[in-house]
């Protein structure tokens, strides 16, 4: 566990004259998630074929204000409960007791999901001017770094600092040494797909029950508003004996007609670093020649998003591309992670080695029939050109979401996603998923 200077904290805070700002500025908010997911995973080496669960989720979310003077200190914490209320050993994503966790519980000794998890996160915070450095437990929201959710959140451990002094520039940097997955209690530590479920070292197309973690990712960027048309976006990331990744983005929106054109461009640039490139216990996924699917990180993701939003609909129309050896490569142990792609679905991202994806998107404002709050939205992805030792293979994705936020009354700000998502491949598993998701949030003070 980290060893926080709470006491010298306290200290300062105790002191009348410096603590108001710490206390009048506190707030807290409680968001109370119910989640239900069923998913037929139809082909493939998946078991069982058909998982369901159904949980109760609480996360309680505590940001303190800062002391007065030239150095503010504050505190954050987050602190998530998850209760199950449905499940069993047939229909939890992971039957083995070998597993650390499933869809959305985590797995017990005996390969069923457990009855409830919970954790406890604090943050210690200092402020000067306009930049702000945390200590503890983290949630970036980063296109080289994105925390995920379930029924409770995924948080990293570490420090990172955000300035936000000149105009218009958001600076961050930070470093990471530990992950909390979305369906886990335990700190672990940070990997890559082909890593996180290790080959045998002697024949690398064999994999065998051993991870590969290590405990030290930084990154540093910002992101730079031009103007009220334009955002530029620069990072960098290194996942020690894992990868380097340079990130570079673009958003440009311009009037065009009766609507509005958003153009929105990401790079990706990942290369080896330190053992990946030699130790096959640090190989990524990806396709190598001659039949190897692991080897050293080597890829490029590019990709652009072109969205016209007119009254109540809007439409969108992408394409993305992966070159190189390996897979795009992002912060994944392996136990439902989130990228920054385009590409993110409910089952797949589209991001394997020589992979070509095609994407279409569709939302409609259902406020435009009298149902304000309301929102459809429907996104097709169809890629192709994947690299295997068997030939290209390719797959493909539908998800739809119907959702409602209530706009006024007791239970404002209440809302419902209904969602479906299909995804079919010749690389893993086919999967229907149905998922039911009712958000609450409370603020408490």
């Amino acid at each position: 566990m980290m060893k926080y200077p709470l006491g010298v904290l306290g200290l300062v805070v105790a002191q009348g004259g410096y603590a108001a700002g710490f206390i009048d500025d506190s707030h807290a908010t409680l968001l109370l998630r119910n989640f239900f997911s069923q998913a037929d995973n139809r082909d493939g080496a998946a078991d069982p074929n058909y998982t369901q669960e159904w949980g109760q989720g609480f996360v309680l979310n505590y940001s303190s204000g800062f002391t007065e003077g030239p150095v503010g200190v504050g505190v954050d914490a987050v602190g998530m409960l998850g209760v199950r209320l449905d499940s069993g050993k047939g229909r939890h994503y992971n039957p083995t007791s070998t597993a650390s966790n499933g869809n959305i519980f985590p797995t017990d000794s005996d390969g069923r999901a457990v009855s409830e998890f919970s954790s406890l996160g604090p943050t210690l915070k200092a402020r000067v001017g306009n930049t702000v450095l945390r200590y503890g437990t983290l949630q970036p929201q980063l296109p080289v770094l994105f925390a995920s959710d379930r029924l409770v959140f995924q948080t990293f451990r570490g420090v990172q600092v955000e300035s936000k002094d000149i105009d218009n520039l958001t600076l961050t940097a930070g470093r990471i040494d530990r992950v909390k997955e979305r369906g886990s209690t335990d700190w672990e530590g940070l990997s890559i797909a082909g890593a996180n479920a290790t080959a045998d070292p002697v024949n690398p197309t064999v994999n065998t029950t051993r991870s590969t973690h290590v405990n030290e990712f930084w990154f540093g960027g910002g992101r730079y508003k031009v103007s009220d048309d334009l955002m530029l976006q620069y990072y960098y990331a290194n996942l020690t004996d894992f990868y380097k990744q340079h990130f570079l983005g673009g958003v440009y929106g311009v009037n065009l007609g009766p609507g509005r054109l958003t153009t929105d461009v990401r790079f990706w640039d990942n290369r080896s670093d330190g053992r990946n490139s030699h130790d096959p216990e640090y190989f990524s996924s990806g396709y190598y020649g001659d039949g190897r699917t692991r080897g050293k990180v080597n890829s490029r993701l590019s990709s652009v998003l072109f969205t016209y939003a007119v009254g109540a609909h809007t439409i969108a129309t992408g394409y993305q591309q992966v070159d190189g050896d390996s897979d795009a490569v992002w912060v994944n142990e392996g136990a439902g992670t989130t990228s920054y792609f385009f590409t993110e679905t409910m089952s797949g991202k589209f991001q394997r080695s020589g992979e070509r994806t095609w994407q279409l998107r569709y939302q409609y404002n259902l406020a435009a029939l009298g149902v304000p709050g309301g929102t459809f939205k429907t996104n097709f992805y169809k890629g192709g050109n994947i690299q295997t030792a068997s030939g290209d293979k390719q797959e493909w994705a539908r998800d739809m979401t119907l959702g409602y936020v209530v706009q006024s009354g007791p239970a404002k700000d209440l809302s419902v996603q209904l969602r479906y998502g299909v995804f079919r491949t010749d690389m893993q598993r086919d999967t229907d998923e149905y998922r039911v998701i009712v958000d609450y949030p409370v603020d408490l003070f």
